[in-house]
């Protein structure tokens, strides 16, 4: 199993996942902006939109889009997931809120660097429903479900882009304790700091090439 990811993207929740299922796998990092993976390979042979996570599976077989990957590393994992029921269907449901609702509605806008002032007023102005929702629905819960999840994984990634955007997440106290309980986890904290590691040296990287060709 071979994951291409950039790092602190939103791939970091399936790098989580596979850290709490205790699986290994390869880990094949991509420039976004280049779309190069770290062996020179066009990753546009890969995924041709070009963004991570892409999944290579055993049979060679490439997987795409968060959620995809996230249920197929469930479906082999299933201590990450409910198998059935109403249950699975939530988890399903918190996907959808986490990649539609925060990823790309809040987040995605106020990371591209191609936004325009425009798109990140419109993205500001939806965080405070959103987080509010999230919120009241995370007072007196450990988790999104009854237990950790691949759910838990990716908002736990999405929330970290808080960091880099401006968003305080202060007012709302509930999210902000769950943030400080899954980063306290083993697999978060071990991916976490990885992937901060490699984002480091990925701007480092750019700003000597940026500094070459000035």
């Amino acid at each position: 199993m071979e994951l291409y990811f950039s790092p602190l993207a939103c791939s970091m929740a399936t790098r989580i996942s596979l850290y709490e299922a205790g699986v290994d796998a390869r880990f094949l990092q991509v420039d976004g902006r280049a779309k190069k993976v770290a062996d020179g390979s066009d990753f546009l042979a890969v995924n041709p939109m070009g963004m991570v996570p892409a999944l290579r599976i055993d049979d060679g077989t490439i997987l795409t889009e968060n959620p995809a990957i996230l249920l197929y590393v469930t479906d082999r994992h299933p201590k990450l997931a409910p198998k059935d029921g109403v249950d699975r269907y939530k988890l399903v449901q918190w996907l959808s809120f986490v990649g539609t609702e925060l990823h790309k509605v809040v987040f995605n806008p106020l990371i591209d660097p191609s936004s325009n002032d425009g798109a990140k007023e419109y993205a500001r102005s939806k965080v405070k429903a959103r987080l509010d929702y999230l919120n009241a629905y995370l007072k007196g819960r450990e988790f999104l479900l009854d237990r950790f999840t691949v759910a838990d994984a990716y908002l736990t990634t999405v929330l970290n882009w808080a960091n880099f955007t401006g968003v305080d997440l202060k007012p709302w106290a509930a999210v902000t304790e769950y943030v400080q309980r899954m980063q306290a986890r083993p697999a978060v904290k071990k991916a976490l700091s990885e992937e901060f590691g490699l984002y480091k040296e990925q701007q480092a990287r750019r700003e000597a090439q940026k500094a070459a060709t000035a």
